[in-house]
Protein backbone atom coordinates (compact mmCIF):
# COMPACT_ATOMS: atom_id res chain seq x y z
CA UNK A 1 0.00 0.00 0.00
CA UNK A 2 1.26 3.46 -1.09
CA UNK A 3 2.36 5.29 2.52
CA UNK A 4 1.35 8.43 3.60
CA UNK A 5 3.96 11.40 3.55
CA UNK A 6 5.51 11.52 7.18
CA UNK A 7 4.11 14.73 8.85
CA UNK A 8 4.65 15.84 12.30
CA UNK A 9 3.86 18.75 14.21
CA UNK A 10 6.06 21.33 16.56
CA UNK A 11 6.15 24.25 18.13
CA UNK A 12 6.90 27.48 15.97
CA UNK A 13 11.09 28.18 16.80
CA UNK A 14 12.02 31.07 14.83
CA UNK A 15 15.66 30.29 15.23
CA UNK A 16 15.15 27.23 12.90
CA UNK A 17 13.81 29.02 9.96
CA UNK A 18 16.89 30.25 8.45
CA UNK A 19 18.39 26.79 8.06
CA UNK A 20 15.28 25.14 7.18
CA UNK A 21 16.23 22.80 4.61
CA UNK A 22 13.90 22.08 1.07
CA UNK A 23 11.40 24.44 0.92
CA UNK A 24 9.66 26.58 3.45
CA UNK A 25 5.43 28.18 3.28
CA UNK A 26 4.20 30.85 5.36
CA UNK A 27 0.78 31.57 5.06
CA UNK A 28 -0.49 35.29 4.33
CA UNK A 29 -4.59 35.88 4.48
CA UNK A 30 -5.66 38.06 1.38
CA UNK A 31 -5.09 41.21 2.36
CA UNK A 32 -1.55 40.95 3.12
CA UNK A 33 -1.21 40.93 6.65
CA UNK A 34 1.51 38.80 8.12
CA UNK A 35 1.74 37.05 11.31
CA UNK A 36 4.90 36.56 13.27
CA UNK A 37 6.75 34.16 11.70
CA UNK A 38 5.53 35.56 8.32
CA UNK A 39 7.25 38.81 9.79
CA UNK A 40 10.44 36.66 10.67
CA UNK A 41 10.67 35.50 7.10
CA UNK A 42 10.08 38.89 5.66
CA UNK A 43 12.76 39.97 8.29
CA UNK A 44 15.14 37.23 7.04
CA UNK A 45 14.35 37.53 3.41
CA UNK A 46 15.33 41.41 3.55
CA UNK A 47 11.64 42.41 3.09
CA UNK A 48 10.75 39.67 -0.26
CA UNK A 49 7.52 38.73 1.50
CA UNK A 50 6.20 42.25 1.58
CA UNK A 51 7.14 42.84 -1.57
CA UNK A 52 5.27 39.87 -2.80
CA UNK A 53 1.88 40.70 -0.64
CA UNK A 54 1.94 44.52 -1.60
CA UNK A 55 2.24 44.05 -5.21
CA UNK A 56 -0.47 43.78 -7.75
CA UNK A 57 0.52 40.15 -7.96
CA UNK A 58 -1.25 39.67 -4.96
CA UNK A 59 -4.09 41.51 -5.47
CA UNK A 60 -7.16 38.84 -6.46
CA UNK A 61 -5.64 35.65 -4.87
CA UNK A 62 -7.77 32.81 -4.02
CA UNK A 63 -7.43 30.86 -0.62
CA UNK A 64 -5.13 28.35 -1.67
CA UNK A 65 -3.38 30.07 -4.31
CA UNK A 66 1.02 29.79 -4.12
CA UNK A 67 3.64 32.22 -5.08
CA UNK A 68 6.68 30.98 -5.13
CA UNK A 69 10.19 32.81 -4.67
CA UNK A 70 13.00 30.31 -5.32
CA UNK A 71 16.31 30.21 -3.58
CA UNK A 72 15.44 33.25 -1.71
CA UNK A 73 17.95 35.54 -0.10
CA UNK A 74 18.40 35.20 3.44
CA UNK A 75 17.22 31.44 4.06
CA UNK A 76 18.88 28.15 3.16
CA UNK A 77 15.41 26.74 1.73
CA UNK A 78 15.67 26.07 -1.72
CA UNK A 79 12.23 27.68 -2.18
CA UNK A 80 9.94 30.00 -0.04
CA UNK A 81 6.34 29.60 -0.71
CA UNK A 82 3.64 32.22 -0.02
CA UNK A 83 -0.28 30.54 0.61
CA UNK A 84 -2.65 33.23 0.35
CA UNK A 85 -5.51 31.91 3.16
CA UNK A 86 -7.58 33.41 5.94
CA UNK A 87 -6.47 32.73 9.48
CA UNK A 88 -9.55 30.94 9.83
CA UNK A 89 -10.19 28.86 6.76
CA UNK A 90 -12.75 26.24 6.21
CA UNK A 91 -12.29 22.75 6.40
CA UNK A 92 -11.99 22.39 2.25
CA UNK A 93 -9.84 25.90 1.88
CA UNK A 94 -7.80 24.55 4.01
CA UNK A 95 -7.17 21.16 2.20
CA UNK A 96 -7.27 23.26 -0.65
CA UNK A 97 -4.00 24.79 0.36
CA UNK A 98 -2.00 21.97 1.93
CA UNK A 99 -2.36 19.61 -2.04
CA UNK A 100 -2.04 23.21 -3.71
CA UNK A 101 1.38 23.48 -1.09
CA UNK A 102 2.42 19.65 -1.77
CA UNK A 103 1.75 20.10 -5.94
CA UNK A 104 4.35 23.25 -5.65
CA UNK A 105 6.82 21.45 -3.62
CA UNK A 106 6.55 18.37 -5.14
CA UNK A 107 8.82 15.60 -2.56
CA UNK A 108 11.02 18.03 -1.02
CA UNK A 109 11.36 18.38 2.76
CA UNK A 110 8.51 21.13 3.96
CA UNK A 111 8.43 23.35 7.11
CA UNK A 112 5.24 25.19 7.29
CA UNK A 113 5.53 27.75 9.13
CA UNK A 114 1.16 27.93 10.76
CA UNK A 115 1.65 29.80 14.41
CA UNK A 116 -1.85 30.80 15.21
CA UNK A 117 -3.40 29.84 11.49
CA UNK A 118 -6.75 27.45 12.28
CA UNK A 119 -6.95 24.02 10.93
CA UNK A 120 -3.50 23.04 10.89
CA UNK A 121 -4.60 19.56 10.72
CA UNK A 122 -6.90 20.09 7.53
CA UNK A 123 -3.86 21.82 6.24
CA UNK A 124 -1.37 18.27 6.59
CA UNK A 125 -4.83 16.47 5.08
CA UNK A 126 -4.68 18.20 1.90
CA UNK A 127 -0.79 18.28 1.99
CA UNK A 128 -0.62 14.17 2.42
CA UNK A 129 -3.34 13.52 -0.17
CA UNK A 130 -1.79 15.38 -3.12
CA UNK A 131 1.42 13.75 -2.26
CA UNK A 132 -0.12 10.67 -3.27
CA UNK A 133 1.99 8.67 -6.06
CA UNK A 134 0.90 5.45 -7.39
CA UNK A 135 4.44 3.68 -8.64
CA UNK A 136 4.25 0.01 -8.08
CA UNK A 137 4.38 -0.80 -11.73
CA UNK A 138 7.23 1.76 -12.55
CA UNK A 139 11.03 0.53 -12.80
CA UNK A 140 11.93 3.75 -11.50
CA UNK A 141 10.01 4.78 -8.33
CA UNK A 142 12.02 7.79 -7.58
CA UNK A 143 12.35 8.63 -4.03
CA UNK A 144 9.72 9.00 -2.04
CA UNK A 145 8.07 12.69 -0.51
CA UNK A 146 10.62 13.83 2.20
CA UNK A 147 9.09 14.68 5.43
CA UNK A 148 7.19 17.87 6.73
CA UNK A 149 7.40 19.63 9.89
CA UNK A 150 4.62 22.01 10.39
CA UNK A 151 4.72 24.81 13.05
CA UNK A 152 1.56 25.70 15.21
CA UNK A 153 1.24 27.29 18.48
CA UNK A 154 -0.05 24.57 20.12
CA UNK A 155 1.09 21.20 18.25
CA UNK A 156 -0.07 18.70 21.03
CA UNK A 157 -3.51 19.92 20.06
CA UNK A 158 -3.31 19.81 16.02
CA UNK A 159 -1.29 15.68 16.34
CA UNK A 160 -4.78 14.96 18.32
CA UNK A 161 -6.93 16.20 15.68
CA UNK A 162 -4.88 14.99 12.78
CA UNK A 163 -5.07 11.45 13.99
CA UNK A 164 -8.53 10.85 12.55
CA UNK A 165 -7.60 12.16 9.16
CA UNK A 166 -4.75 10.36 8.43
CA UNK A 167 -6.65 7.30 9.21
CA UNK A 168 -9.20 8.70 6.75
CA UNK A 169 -6.42 9.59 4.45
CA UNK A 170 -4.87 5.86 4.91
CA UNK A 171 -8.54 4.72 3.75
CA UNK A 172 -7.89 6.96 0.80
CA UNK A 173 -4.47 5.76 -0.10
CA UNK A 174 -5.95 2.41 0.14
CA UNK A 175 -9.29 2.90 -2.08
CA UNK A 176 -6.95 4.73 -4.65
CA UNK A 177 -4.30 1.91 -5.01
CA UNK A 178 -7.41 -0.99 -5.38
CA UNK A 179 -8.77 1.37 -7.85
CA UNK A 180 -5.50 1.92 -9.72
CA UNK A 181 -4.27 -1.35 -9.60
CA UNK A 182 -4.45 -3.23 -13.69
CA UNK A 183 -6.74 -6.15 -13.58
CA UNK A 184 -3.86 -8.54 -13.79
CA UNK A 185 -2.71 -8.06 -11.06
CA UNK A 186 -6.07 -7.04 -8.30
CA UNK A 187 -8.02 -10.35 -9.71
CA UNK A 188 -10.92 -11.55 -7.51
CA UNK A 189 -8.38 -13.64 -5.24
CA UNK A 190 -6.21 -10.89 -4.61
CA UNK A 191 -8.41 -8.24 -3.53
CA UNK A 192 -10.17 -10.93 -1.34
CA UNK A 193 -6.55 -11.80 -0.14
CA UNK A 194 -5.99 -8.01 0.37
CA UNK A 195 -9.19 -7.34 2.21
CA UNK A 196 -8.84 -10.43 4.27
CA UNK A 197 -5.45 -8.79 5.44
CA UNK A 198 -7.39 -6.26 7.26
CA UNK A 199 -8.29 -8.87 10.10
CA UNK A 200 -5.15 -7.30 11.30
CA UNK A 201 -6.72 -3.93 12.16
CA UNK A 202 -9.49 -5.56 14.39
CA UNK A 203 -11.92 -5.88 11.72
CA UNK A 204 -13.89 -9.46 11.23
CA UNK A 205 -13.34 -10.82 8.05
CA UNK A 206 -15.14 -13.22 6.12
CA UNK A 207 -14.69 -14.51 2.45
CA UNK A 208 -17.70 -16.06 0.64
CA UNK A 209 -16.94 -18.39 -2.13
CA UNK A 210 -18.65 -19.92 -5.37
CA UNK A 211 -19.78 -22.86 -3.72
CA UNK A 212 -21.51 -20.72 -0.57
CA UNK A 213 -22.56 -18.13 -3.19
CA UNK A 214 -24.34 -20.93 -4.47
CA UNK A 215 -25.61 -22.40 -1.25
CA UNK A 216 -27.33 -19.17 -0.82
CA UNK A 217 -28.87 -18.85 -4.34
CA UNK A 218 -26.76 -15.57 -5.62
CA UNK A 219 -28.00 -16.44 -8.85
CA UNK A 220 -27.67 -13.09 -10.38
CA UNK A 221 -24.27 -11.59 -9.17
CA UNK A 222 -23.14 -15.75 -10.14
CA UNK A 223 -24.29 -14.95 -13.45
CA UNK A 224 -22.26 -11.84 -14.45
CA UNK A 225 -18.72 -13.84 -13.30
CA UNK A 226 -19.39 -17.32 -14.89
CA UNK A 227 -17.65 -16.59 -18.24
CA UNK A 228 -14.53 -15.88 -16.56
CA UNK A 229 -11.67 -17.86 -15.17
CA UNK A 230 -11.67 -15.58 -11.71
CA UNK A 231 -13.76 -17.19 -9.32
CA UNK A 232 -16.53 -14.58 -7.97
CA UNK A 233 -16.64 -13.80 -4.12
CA UNK A 234 -18.06 -12.23 -1.77
CA UNK A 235 -16.15 -10.55 1.41
CA UNK A 236 -17.77 -9.56 4.52
CA UNK A 237 -15.50 -6.66 7.09
CA UNK A 238 -17.15 -5.95 10.06
CA UNK A 239 -16.54 -3.29 12.54
CA UNK A 240 -18.04 -3.77 15.85
CA UNK A 241 -17.25 -0.49 17.98
CA UNK A 242 -20.58 0.88 18.56
CA UNK A 243 -22.37 -1.84 21.23
CA UNK A 244 -25.49 -4.16 20.35
CA UNK A 245 -26.82 -1.00 17.89
CA UNK A 246 -27.98 -2.51 14.46
CA UNK A 247 -24.57 -1.74 11.86
CA UNK A 248 -24.95 0.97 9.14
CA UNK A 249 -24.60 -1.77 6.06
CA UNK A 250 -21.83 -0.48 3.10
CA UNK A 251 -22.38 -2.24 -0.13
CA UNK A 252 -19.57 -2.23 -2.72
CA UNK A 253 -19.60 -3.21 -6.60
CA UNK A 254 -16.19 -4.84 -7.27
CA UNK A 255 -15.95 -6.02 -11.31
CA UNK A 256 -12.56 -6.18 -11.23
CA UNK A 257 -12.53 -5.98 -14.96
CA UNK A 258 -15.28 -5.27 -17.24
CA UNK A 259 -15.44 -6.32 -20.65
CA UNK A 260 -19.16 -5.78 -20.87
CA UNK A 261 -19.70 -9.76 -21.55
CA UNK A 262 -21.41 -10.52 -24.50
CA UNK A 263 -22.46 -7.43 -24.94
CA UNK A 264 -18.70 -5.93 -25.57
CA UNK A 265 -17.45 -3.04 -25.31
CA UNK A 266 -15.80 -1.08 -27.77
CA UNK A 267 -12.04 -1.29 -27.64
CA UNK A 268 -11.34 2.68 -27.13
CA UNK A 269 -11.17 3.10 -23.50
CA UNK A 270 -11.92 -0.43 -22.30
CA UNK A 271 -7.89 -0.19 -20.49
CA UNK A 272 -10.31 2.18 -17.82
CA UNK A 273 -12.39 -0.66 -17.00
CA UNK A 274 -9.98 -1.85 -14.45
CA UNK A 275 -12.04 0.98 -12.01
CA UNK A 276 -15.33 -0.67 -11.98
CA UNK A 277 -14.44 -1.91 -8.53
CA UNK A 278 -14.48 1.42 -7.22
CA UNK A 279 -17.09 1.23 -5.38
CA UNK A 280 -16.05 -1.79 -3.45
CA UNK A 281 -12.45 0.14 -3.37
CA UNK A 282 -14.69 3.14 -1.65
CA UNK A 283 -16.01 0.73 1.12
CA UNK A 284 -12.57 -1.19 2.05
CA UNK A 285 -11.32 2.65 2.32
CA UNK A 286 -13.34 2.99 4.38
CA UNK A 287 -14.06 0.27 6.55
CA UNK A 288 -9.86 0.56 6.65
CA UNK A 289 -10.32 4.41 8.17
CA UNK A 290 -13.20 3.73 10.40
CA UNK A 291 -10.44 0.32 11.94
CA UNK A 292 -7.89 2.78 12.15
CA UNK A 293 -9.12 5.54 14.09
CA UNK A 294 -11.35 3.28 15.91
CA UNK A 295 -14.81 4.50 15.44
CA UNK A 296 -17.88 3.52 18.29
CA UNK A 297 -20.26 2.69 15.58
CA UNK A 298 -21.15 -0.76 14.23
CA UNK A 299 -20.61 -0.98 10.15
CA UNK A 300 -20.34 -3.71 8.08
CA UNK A 301 -18.51 -3.59 4.77
CA UNK A 302 -19.68 -5.99 2.22
CA UNK A 303 -18.09 -6.13 -1.92
CA UNK A 304 -19.23 -8.57 -4.45
CA UNK A 305 -16.62 -9.31 -6.80
CA UNK A 306 -16.82 -10.72 -9.87
CA UNK A 307 -14.83 -10.47 -13.20
CA UNK A 308 -17.72 -9.45 -16.43
CA UNK A 309 -15.93 -11.88 -19.41
CA UNK A 310 -16.86 -12.98 -22.91
CA UNK A 311 -16.20 -16.81 -23.39
CA UNK A 312 -18.28 -19.73 -24.01
CA UNK A 313 -19.78 -20.44 -20.32
CA UNK A 314 -20.64 -16.68 -19.72
CA UNK A 315 -24.34 -14.96 -19.58
CA UNK A 316 -25.73 -13.79 -23.16
CA UNK A 317 -28.61 -11.62 -23.50
CA UNK A 318 -31.74 -12.70 -23.53
CA UNK A 319 -31.21 -15.48 -20.66
CA UNK A 320 -33.36 -15.27 -17.24
CA UNK A 321 -31.59 -15.44 -13.67
CA UNK A 322 -32.77 -15.76 -10.45
CA UNK A 323 -31.72 -13.69 -7.77
CA UNK A 324 -31.51 -14.15 -3.84
CA UNK A 325 -34.46 -12.56 -3.37
CA UNK A 326 -36.00 -15.06 -5.84
CA UNK A 327 -37.28 -12.63 -8.67
CA UNK A 328 -36.18 -13.59 -11.72
CA UNK A 329 -34.18 -11.07 -14.32
CA UNK A 330 -34.01 -11.00 -17.93
CA UNK A 331 -30.71 -10.16 -18.62
CA UNK A 332 -31.16 -7.77 -21.93
CA UNK A 333 -27.57 -6.38 -21.69
CA UNK A 334 -24.76 -8.15 -19.91
CA UNK A 335 -22.72 -4.79 -19.59
CA UNK A 336 -25.45 -4.30 -17.16
CA UNK A 337 -23.71 -6.56 -14.91
CA UNK A 338 -23.18 -3.90 -11.71
CA UNK A 339 -26.53 -4.54 -10.70
CA UNK A 340 -26.74 -7.79 -10.86
CA UNK A 341 -24.12 -8.05 -8.33
CA UNK A 342 -25.18 -5.78 -5.88
CA UNK A 343 -28.93 -6.64 -5.21
CA UNK A 344 -27.96 -9.93 -4.71
CA UNK A 345 -25.02 -8.60 -1.62
CA UNK A 346 -27.66 -5.79 -0.90
CA UNK A 347 -30.64 -9.29 0.15
CA UNK A 348 -27.54 -11.22 1.75
CA UNK A 349 -26.54 -7.65 4.13
CA UNK A 350 -30.25 -7.58 4.91
CA UNK A 351 -31.12 -10.80 5.59
CA UNK A 352 -28.27 -11.55 7.54
CA UNK A 353 -26.87 -7.97 9.19
CA UNK A 354 -30.90 -6.22 9.59
CA UNK A 355 -28.98 -2.78 9.19
CA UNK A 356 -30.04 0.39 10.23
CA UNK A 357 -29.51 2.04 6.97
CA UNK A 358 -27.87 0.61 3.81
CA UNK A 359 -25.93 2.21 1.12
CA UNK A 360 -24.73 1.05 -2.00
CA UNK A 361 -21.43 2.33 -4.34
CA UNK A 362 -20.78 1.23 -7.73
CA UNK A 363 -19.24 2.54 -10.80
CA UNK A 364 -22.25 2.05 -12.30
CA UNK A 365 -23.62 3.79 -15.42
CA UNK A 366 -22.01 5.86 -18.06
CA UNK A 367 -25.46 7.81 -17.80
CA UNK A 368 -24.53 9.20 -14.63
CA UNK A 369 -21.70 11.25 -16.31
CA UNK A 370 -23.68 11.96 -19.08
CA UNK A 371 -26.18 13.68 -16.71
CA UNK A 372 -23.69 15.28 -13.86
CA UNK A 373 -20.26 14.91 -15.47
CA UNK A 374 -16.98 14.40 -12.99
CA UNK A 375 -18.20 17.20 -10.59
CA UNK A 376 -20.86 15.22 -8.54
CA UNK A 377 -21.85 11.25 -7.52
CA UNK A 378 -25.56 10.87 -8.33
CA UNK A 379 -26.95 9.96 -5.16
CA UNK A 380 -31.01 8.05 -5.19
CA UNK A 381 -32.62 7.87 -1.65
CA UNK A 382 -35.62 6.41 -0.11
CA UNK A 383 -35.47 8.19 2.91
CA UNK A 384 -35.07 11.93 3.56
CA UNK A 385 -33.44 11.49 7.03
CA UNK A 386 -30.67 9.58 5.63
CA UNK A 387 -30.30 11.57 2.05
CA UNK A 388 -29.96 14.86 4.32
CA UNK A 389 -27.20 13.26 6.74
CA UNK A 390 -25.94 11.56 3.51
CA UNK A 391 -25.55 15.01 1.80
CA UNK A 392 -24.95 17.21 3.95
CA UNK A 393 -21.40 14.86 5.22
CA UNK A 394 -20.22 15.17 1.54
CA UNK A 395 -20.93 18.87 1.30
CA UNK A 396 -18.44 19.52 4.71
CA UNK A 397 -16.01 16.83 2.65
CA UNK A 398 -16.06 19.00 -0.11
CA UNK A 399 -17.12 15.46 -2.27
CA UNK A 400 -19.66 16.49 -4.85
CA UNK A 401 -23.02 14.84 -4.66
CA UNK A 402 -26.42 15.72 -5.89
CA UNK A 403 -29.63 13.52 -5.08
CA UNK A 404 -31.69 12.54 -8.35
CA UNK A 405 -35.34 11.56 -8.27
CA UNK A 406 -36.65 8.04 -8.03
CA UNK A 407 -40.37 6.88 -9.42
CA UNK A 408 -42.54 4.57 -10.76
CA UNK A 409 -42.78 5.67 -14.02
CA UNK A 410 -38.90 4.78 -13.87
CA UNK A 411 -39.32 1.45 -12.80
CA UNK A 412 -42.38 0.65 -15.22
CA UNK A 413 -39.49 0.84 -17.57
CA UNK A 414 -38.08 -2.40 -16.10
CA UNK A 415 -41.04 -4.50 -17.27
CA UNK A 416 -40.16 -7.80 -19.03
CA UNK A 417 -42.14 -9.94 -20.87
CA UNK A 418 -41.07 -13.62 -19.90
CA UNK A 419 -39.15 -12.58 -16.19
CA UNK A 420 -39.72 -10.51 -13.02
CA UNK A 421 -37.83 -7.73 -14.81
CA UNK A 422 -34.98 -6.57 -17.43
CA UNK A 423 -31.71 -5.76 -16.18
CA UNK A 424 -32.13 -2.64 -18.06
CA UNK A 425 -34.83 0.16 -18.96
CA UNK A 426 -33.33 1.30 -22.77
CA UNK A 427 -31.22 4.84 -22.90
CA UNK A 428 -33.44 7.08 -21.63
CA UNK A 429 -32.92 8.26 -17.72
CA UNK A 430 -29.68 5.28 -17.20
CA UNK A 431 -29.16 6.51 -14.11
CA UNK A 432 -32.27 6.60 -12.72
CA UNK A 433 -33.36 3.02 -14.28
CA UNK A 434 -30.51 1.51 -12.67
CA UNK A 435 -31.35 3.25 -9.14
CA UNK A 436 -34.81 1.42 -9.67
CA UNK A 437 -33.69 -1.95 -10.18
CA UNK A 438 -31.88 -1.90 -7.17
CA UNK A 439 -34.39 -0.29 -5.02
CA UNK A 440 -36.18 -3.23 -5.80
CA UNK A 441 -34.28 -5.60 -3.65
CA UNK A 442 -34.34 -2.92 -0.50
CA UNK A 443 -36.61 -4.11 2.42
CA UNK A 444 -39.67 -2.51 3.33
CA UNK A 445 -38.06 -0.47 6.82
CA UNK A 446 -34.94 -0.24 5.44
CA UNK A 447 -33.27 3.27 4.82
CA UNK A 448 -31.26 3.07 1.73
CA UNK A 449 -29.31 5.22 -0.62
CA UNK A 450 -27.37 4.32 -3.63
CA UNK A 451 -24.39 6.17 -5.05
CA UNK A 452 -23.42 6.31 -8.56
CA UNK A 453 -19.98 7.25 -8.11
CA UNK A 454 -18.83 6.36 -12.52
CA UNK A 455 -18.05 9.92 -13.22
CA UNK A 456 -16.34 10.80 -9.52
CA UNK A 457 -13.96 7.39 -8.96
CA UNK A 458 -11.33 8.11 -11.17
CA UNK A 459 -10.14 11.38 -13.51
CA UNK A 460 -7.90 11.67 -16.43
CA UNK A 461 -6.62 14.86 -15.20
CA UNK A 462 -5.44 15.97 -11.67
CA UNK A 463 -7.83 17.21 -9.42
CA UNK A 464 -7.69 19.00 -6.10
CA UNK A 465 -6.63 16.96 -3.77
CA UNK A 466 -4.91 14.37 -5.83
CA UNK A 467 -2.98 13.84 -9.01
CA UNK A 468 -5.24 11.66 -12.18
CA UNK A 469 -6.32 8.63 -11.93
CA UNK A 470 -8.22 7.07 -9.00
CA UNK A 471 -9.73 10.04 -6.75
CA UNK A 472 -11.20 7.96 -3.43
CA UNK A 473 -14.04 9.57 -3.79
CA UNK A 474 -16.74 8.61 -1.00
CA UNK A 475 -14.18 7.55 2.03
CA UNK A 476 -14.28 11.35 3.71
CA UNK A 477 -17.78 11.40 3.03
CA UNK A 478 -19.05 8.21 4.45
CA UNK A 479 -16.46 8.78 7.29
CA UNK A 480 -18.33 11.54 8.59
CA UNK A 481 -21.94 10.10 7.97
CA UNK A 482 -20.69 7.22 10.23
CA UNK A 483 -19.12 10.34 12.88
CA UNK A 484 -22.27 12.13 12.68
CA UNK A 485 -24.72 10.07 12.29
CA UNK A 486 -23.49 6.62 13.81
CA UNK A 487 -21.41 7.08 16.82
CA UNK A 488 -22.47 7.33 20.25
Amino acid sequence: MTDLRSISFSAPDQETIAEANGHVAIFVDADGKLDALARKVNTLTRGAVKRVVEGAGWDGKKPGQVQTLSYPAGLAADALHIICLPRRPTVIEARKAGAMLAKAAGKSALTLLCGTLKRAEDLAMGLALRSYDFTDHKSDKGEAPAAATVQVNDPAAAEAAFAPLAAVAEGIFFTRDLVNEPANVLTTTEFANRLDAMAALGLEVEVLEEDRLAELKMGALLAVGQGSASPSKVVVMRWTGGGEAAPLALVGKGVVFDTGGISLKPAGGMEDMTMDMGGAGVVAGTMMALAKRKAQANVVGLVGLVENMPSGAATRPGDVVTSMKGDTIEVINTDAEGRLVLCDVMWYAQETFKPAAMIDLATLTGACIIALGHENAAVYVNDDPLAKNLLSAAEVEGEGAWRMPLGQAYDDMLKSPIADMKNVGGRPAGSITAAQFLKRFVQDGTPWAHIDIAGVAHRAGEHDLGPRGATGWGVMALNRLVRDSYEG
